[in-house]
């Protein structure tokens, strides 16, 4: 069986077709910034990177009638539960109009739907999308009834991770309880009880450890005397919180490799810096591990940062009494995005509806 993978960001679409979840070939096409600024909206691009998917599917000599299933990255849609799920009408609705927001991965729906039309399976589908929603109800709960603590995270490759350490542990992930740090330009911690993903922080614009590029928990006080100074608009707070928050405010980069180096150079306020990152990560996975009562298989660290052997070390040394410390550097959302197909396809789950 062939499944074709499609992962839409802001100025790129990364492709890649699978046999019998082996990858055969993958690409990413990356558009100039002038270019994508032509649109007045991501739906609009939806026309352009059908084409350019259509002219790599050429160049590597890849047929559309050949293609069992096209998987694309989810968007922002409403709260779901973990799955894949098929791409329908209302899905497509909902991410065309960007009814709960836009960001480039609103594409991957439409874009799966029409070429797996085109080639005639008709198969599409999306996989767990960042708004996966598994908490339990006393994780909704903040301070203020108008406040609701939302799921929002790397639900795609933090459920890839917690089936490979799963299995690595010998046991399916539904009789599991993990904690999974995915640590990127946003961080998000997860604790996984027998297969769902009860307590995370939200990895966009909410709470949790700061980031290379997020604020992560802040003084609520303090926030909002900022925000009544009269010295920043609504945009400018809201790119502080995501975008331009954690290591780029205090450093300007967000780059761990750029702030080893200045560490290695004699830089005590980036060796602060690094220091307070993995602080802030392993005190969140302290609190997971109070979420599941300290009844823990592993601890899991991935995503980009987990690259950094002497990041990692100083998050080992303050939470390996919680569990074993299982690694997996990087992310493959491509194959993750693959296996979910593969699984519906093989039967060995059912693809869920999006209503």
């Amino acid at each position: 069986m062939k499944v074709l993978a499609l992962n839409p960001g802001s100025t790129s679409t990364k492709v890649a077709l699978f046999e019998d979840g082996t990858e055969v070939w993958s690409e990413t096409q990356r558009y100039d910034a002038d270019v994508i600024g032509k649109f007045s909206s991501i739906p609009e691009q939806e026309g352009f990177r059908l084409e350019e998917i259509r002219k790599c599917l050429a160049v590597h000599e890849t047929a559309l009638a050949e293609i069992d299933a096209v998987v694309g990255r989810g968007g922002l849609l409403r709260p779901i539960e973990s799955g894949t799920y098929e791409v329908n009408d209302k899905m497509l609705s909902d991410v065309r109009t960007c009814k709960w927001g836009a960001h480039a991965s609103n594409l991957g729906a439409p874009l799966a739907i029409r070429l797996a039309r085109e080639g005639g399976c008709g198969k599409a589908y999306i996989v767990d999308p960042v708004v996966v929603d598994e908490l339990g109800p006393l994780a909704r709960y903040s301070g203020i009834p108008e406040i609701e603590r939302r799921s929002i995270f790397h639900a795609l490759n933090q459920k890839t991770v917690a089936r490979q350490t799963a299995e690595g542990l010998g046991k399916p992930y539904e009789e599991c309880c993990l904690i999974i740090a995915h640590m990127g330009g946003g961080i998000s911690v997860g604790a996984h009880d027998h297969g769902r993903v009860v307590d995370v922080n939200n990895a966009l614009d909410g709470d949790g450890p700061f980031s290379p590029e997020r604020a992560g928990s802040l003084p609520a006080g303090g926030l909002v005397r900022l925000a009544f100074s009269g010295k920043y608009t609504l945009p400018e707070l809201l790119k502080m919180i995501t975008g331009k928050g954690g290591l780029v405010a205090h450093l300007g980069t967000n780059d761990l490799r750029e702030v080893q180096r200045r560490m290695a150079e004699g830089d005590e306020k980036a060796k602060l810096l690094f220091e307070a990152l993995a602080y802030q990560v392993s005190k969140e996975i302290g609190a997971c591990s109070a979420v599941l009562a300290g009844k823990v298989d592993a601890v899991v660290l991935t995503g980009g940062l987990a690259y950094s052997e002497e990041f990692v070390g100083l998050i080992r040394g303050r939470i390996s009494f919680i569990a074993p410390v299982k690694v997996f550097p990087g992310e493959d959302e491509m194959k993750a995005l693959a296996d979910g197909a593969f699984r519906v396809l093989k039967g060995e789950e059912a693809a869920q509806q999006y209503d």
